[in-house]
């Protein structure tokens, strides 16, 4: 039996298989994914080159000829005669970008001080899990926003619209790191004292081969799922903190920027400018979510 037939065959992606949520959670998302990753070539228009754009296509209702150019939009225009379903493209990928960046980022904090803390003990383990019990006291909406506010503040104005997108990433990394690092934390406590443990301490392994080589193997499982269900807090919060006005700048907006712009012109009666952004967001957000429920499920032993 060929490696593949055996990948077929395990558990995991039998239960993948078995579960329709999670085969159209799934199709959804790499739908998305692939759609925003080659938004140049699926985009029939660039819709943040001016050459490209002409006001009088502005507010045309979706798969309804313009009354000046009679050209037809999928989805609609919007008020600068950019095509809705291009600005949704690329968009998502601005989205993406942030949540996976800002997760990734999180993991990285979260997983190395949850393992210090859960090893070392002591003053560190203190440190560590008081800044982290302090920060849940905040909705981490309210703490990206300060630490957007304030990295936003420290650098130089003529840089701020270039540097805006990793300020953003940096503050909803910062703002989620905590998850990650309690998790970490109490499965690093329960792995210090199995046998291969004290063995590797036997034969005068350091503890950073240790917690690398021997616990953090053991706790990648928690640390998947956890990502996987953060991805969607992320672009989620991206969304709101865009929408608010304190994300991606108007030069490169993401999805929660085409909603704050939409949001201005839904009583006028062009609801497709909000309303098809609206809808992307949400069906990436909840796919994601729905697949990440589904994965802390499958990897979980007691249900198996």
């Amino acid at each position: 039996m060929t490696a593949l037939a055996r990948a077929w065959d395990s558990d995991f992606l039998y239960s993948f298989r078995r579960s329709p949520v999670a085969v159209v959670s799934f199709l959804v998302v790499v739908t998305l994914v692939l759609a925003a990753l080659f938004a140049p070539l699926i985009a029939p228009h660039d819709p943040f080159d001016p050459a490209t754009l002409n006001l009088m296509n502005g507010f045309t209702p979706p798969m309804t000829p313009n009354a000046f150019t009679g050209e037809t939009f999928l989805m609609g225009t919007d008020d600068q005669g950019r095509d809705v379903f291009s600005t949704i493209l690329y968009g998502m990928r601005i989205s993406l970008f942030v949540g996976f960046s800002a997760v990734l980022f999180a993991l990285i904090l979260g997983v190395t001080l949850g393992l210090l803390a859960g090893y070392r003990g002591g003053w560190t383990e203190t440190v560590i899990m008081r800044v982290a019990d302090v920060q849940l006291t905040f909705p981490a909406i309210l703490v990206a926003m300060l630490i957007f506010g304030i990295a936003k503040g420290i650098t130089p104005v003529e840089y701020r619209d270039q540097m805006a997108i990793w300020v953003l990433i940096l503050a909803i990394g910062l703002s989620d790191w905590v998850q990650f690092a309690r998790v970490v934390r109490g499965a690093t406590l329960v792995e210090k004292n199995r046998e291969y443990v004290q063995a590797a301490r036997l034969i005068g392994r350091s503890s950073g081969a240790i917690m690398m080589r021997h616990i953090l193997p053991n706790v990648l499982n928690s640390v998947l799922v956890i990502a996987t269900i953060s991805l969607a807090l992320a672009i989620i919060a991206e969304a709101t903190l865009s929408f608010l006005g304190v994300g991606a700048p108007p030069t490169q907006p993401s999805l929660g920027t085409l909603i704050r712009i939409g949001q201005g012109f839904l009583f006028s009666g062009e609801w497709w400018i909000l309303f098809f952004p609206s809808v992307t967001l949400l069906a990436l957000a909840l796919s994601v979510n729905l697949l990440g429920d589904w994965l802390r499920d499958a990897l979980n032993p007691r249900l198996r």
